[in-house]
């Protein structure tokens, strides 16, 4: 079987120029294919360190009332589907 047309122009397009440039030049459509990315670490840090004193500092401004309506509404998702 081949493979599932597609109906977006853009995305034929550019799989047309794909097929063409591995045709023309196989060395230059492996540079062109992206790179996997990696994350950075420091930026990785940095949420997490701004994560982990977020949450406390929401629930220390959040009176207890209001804490318990999350609380109950969180419940109410979780327990939902069940």
């Amino acid at each position: 079987m081949g493979k599932k047309s597609n109906t977006d122009p853009n995305l034929f397009a550019k799989s047309v120029f794909d097929n063409l440039l591995d045709k023309l030049d196989p060395e230059a459509a492996a540079e062109a294919e992206p790179k996997p990315k990696t994350k950075d670490p420091k930026k990785q840090a940095a949420g997490r360190k701004g994560g982990k004193v977020g949450g406390k500092a929401r629930a220390r401004k959040l009176s207890a009332k209001k804490r318990s309506v999350i609380a109950k509404k969180a419940a109410q998702a979780r327990w939902k589907s069940r």
